[in-house]
């Protein structure tokens, strides 16, 4: 695989599966622009790491729920590289706090779904129009879209899916311009936000139900993103690829 003098943007990329990806893209030869939302460090360090494999990129803050935001990341992007984008990985997203039915209020709700459906589709609606034949456009939904998510993530759960749909749809409408628009649904991954949202007890029992026995890294998404984004992958588009250790069949 060869991504040599492509232009990609990874957002929420400075943090395990988001940092991996721009690494592993820069490795490949791609320029990469790493969107951070407010950790200029974690930023500051996916950079060296991007240097340290003798790649290149720049980093660009920006929520990504705020389409001036996003305006701004692909100004900076095309100011730095040019006029063509040839690669969007849509990482930037979140389950923020497990809640009930009964714990949701509407704000938090509509909060999850701007989080993780609408930061997609505002960057997806950005970026589009710098792309040509043979771009790609990698999303990130979750397992969780599949079968509803653990206790309290019904909002994430909810959100997620609508990322997998909004990729078929995506797929259908660009097709014919020969985007690529692809998704993956991680399942139990060794990151911080399963530190986070995640008891231990339940990791060890997840993991321990695999066909593999073990949780996933952080490295192995990156892998596929990284095949998904090359010409490798050039008949594949509209599908939601799992990556769970054979956890769900889908």
């Amino acid at each position: 695989m060869d991504l040599n003098g492509k232009i990609a943007i990874v957002t929420g990329g400075t943090r395990d599966i988001g940092r991996a990806v721009s690494v592993k893209l820069a490795s490949m030869g791609a320029k990469v622009v790493v969107n951070y939302f407010n950790n200029k460090e974690a930023a500051d360090r996916t950079l060296e790491l991007i240097k340290a494999c003798d790649g290149e990129g720049i980093a660009v803050a920006g929520d990504m729920t705020k389409q001036a935001d996003v305006a701004n990341l692909v100004a900076e992007t095309l100011s730095a590289y040019g006029s063509n984008i040839d690669i969007l990985v849509n990482v930037a997203g979140g389950l923020v706090a497990r809640k009930s039915l009964q714990e949701m209020d509407e704000n938090f709700f509509n909060y999850i779904m701007q989080l993780n459906m609408t930061s997609t589709f505002l960057t997806t609606k950005a970026v589009v129009p710098h792309m040509g034949s043979g771009a790609s456009i990698i999303n990130f939904a979750s397992q969780a879209g599949r079968d509803g998510g653990g206790p309290g993530a019904s909002a994430y759960a909810t959100s997620k899916a609508a990322v997998m749909t909004f990729t078929r749809a995506m797929a259908k409408e660009l097709g014919p311009k020969n985007i690529r628009v692809n998704a993956l649904c991680p399942g139990m991954i060794a990151t911080s936000f399963h530190d986070t949202f995640t008891k231990d007890e339940v990791r060890v029992k997840v993991a321990g139900g695999t066909p593999l026995r073990r949780e996933g890294e952080a490295c192995e998404v990156a892998n596929l993103v990284a095949c998904l984004a090359s010409s490798e992958a050039s008949f594949m588009t509209g599908a939601n690829v799992d990556v769970n250790g054979g956890l769900l069949f889908s």
